[in-house]
């Protein structure tokens, strides 16, 4: 299983960032894909995760509004559209897959298997 993050990078407050998961290994088309971030000395916190059926997401409360999470079953591909960044979004950014039966998409980490090898996104003030 292969999960790879690309897109980070260093951006000034408002600007925005694509940030782009593709999996491999894995039958995309029935996992959960998720994105998490941490920054340095903080744990590692959740921000996005969509089912995948792609009817069900979820947003940490933080990245509401800003945030969107779509996913490319055809592609095997997650992809985060990060707008109007804040320099406290500046972290490691992880993409993640779990599966499930459960029509409540996962936030915690515990919940996914396998993990990408993180982006970093920084945003200047």
């Amino acid at each position: 299983v292969q999960l790879q993050a690309s897109g980070g990078g260093l951006v000034q407050a408002g600007a925005s960032l694509r940030l782009s998961c593709r999996a491999s290994g894995i039958t995309f088309s029935r996992r959960v894909m998720g994105w998490f971030r941490q920054a340095p000395g903080r744990e590692r916190e959740f921000v996005a995760t969509i089912s995948w059926s792609e009817d069900r997401t979820a947003y940490a409360d933080s990245v509401k509004g800003r945030f969107f999470i779509s996913r490319d079953n055809a592609k095997n591909t997650a992809t985060l559209q990060m707008n109007s960044l804040k320099p406290e979004d500046t972290a490691v950014y992880y993409c993640a897959t779990a599966y499930t039966r459960s029509i409540v998409v996962p936030t915690n980490t515990y919940d996914y298997e396998y993990w990408g090898q993180g982006t970093q996104v920084t945003v200047s003030s």
